[in-house]
């Protein structure tokens, strides 16, 4: 198994990152992205992905950070390294009045335009995305930009099958965490009976959003992540290993890596 979008730089995970990583392997998980948030932690990505095989980074701006200094020369400069395979997290976040949707833009619209001067320059990664109540107006800027939407992947997916039919129609990747597990949020189990298993992806999200049956566990961490392909399996009436290595095919596909043996 193979989770596809953690937070190994989380003081409550990089502080035992070793032991994350080896119960990690002791349940199986090949190999965990660690997902940057701003350009406070980017580097910490890239660091740990350097230090350890089976581990791999992003490079960018989460929304949450769309009003801390961002350092773009930085976050350029890490998407020229091979263990840098995706740039993001980013997208936009309505959840909270703070940061502002005009500071949210701005640095989504950076973001982008760094993205497609970096495409022009021959490096070419997919985009991780972060999206809360807020998917028209974040689908609206990406269809204003040339950048191929099967390059997208929608992370932490919480919405409707509505909403997931929008994303697929789009052309873009979906990415489920512990959230699909929980039986207080049963149109996120609806979405994910929708989406195709070429274009779907499992991951913790860790160190939030723990998966039935350790959902009181904190923190979460990439070792549970096959509690929730257990329970994607299930939905898609599938074998888990079959399913297992259906989705671990596509993150080696979708991220353009080699998975450890």
């Amino acid at each position: 198994m193979f989770d596809t979008h953690c937070h190994l730089t989380s003081p409550d995970l990089h502080v035992q990152v070793k032991d994350v990583l080896r119960r990690a392997l002791d349940k199986g998980v090949r190999g965990a992205i660690t997902v940057a948030t701003g350009s406070h932690d980017a580097p910490m990505c890239l660091e740990l992905a350097r230090q350890f095989p089976q581990v791999w980074c992003t490079t960018g701006i989460h929304p949450h950070q769309a009003q801390e200094p961002a350092d773009w020369y930085l976050i350029r400069q890490i998407a020229n390294d091979p263990k840098c395979v995706a740039w993001g997290e980013l997208g936009l976040d309505w959840h909270y009045k703070d940061p502002p949707r005009e500071a949210q833009y701005k640095c989504l619209e950076a973001h982008l335009d760094l993205i497609e001067k970096a495409r022009k320059e021959g490096i070419d990664k997919p985009i991780v995305v972060h999206c809360r109540k807020s998917l028209p107006d974040l689908l609206e800027v990406f269809q204003a930009r040339d950048l191929p939407p099967e390059q997208f992947v929608f992370h932490c997916f919480t919405g409707t099958p509505e909403e997931a039919s929008i994303i697929l129609e789009f052309g873009a990747w979906i990415s489920f965490t512990g959230v699909v597990t929980f039986a207080s949020a049963p149109e996120v189990a609806e979405a994910a009976k929708l989406v195709p298993l070429d274009r779907l992806m499992v991951e913790t999200d860790s160190p939030y959003l723990s998966p039935e049956p350790v959902r009181k566990t904190r923190p979460n961490e990439p070792a549970h992540v096959a509690m929730i392909a257990r329970f994607l399996a299930g939905l898609h009436g599938m074998d888990y290993q079959d399913f297992e290595s259906i989705v671990d095919a596509n993150a080696a596909r979708f991220f353009n890596i080699t998975l450890p043996e």
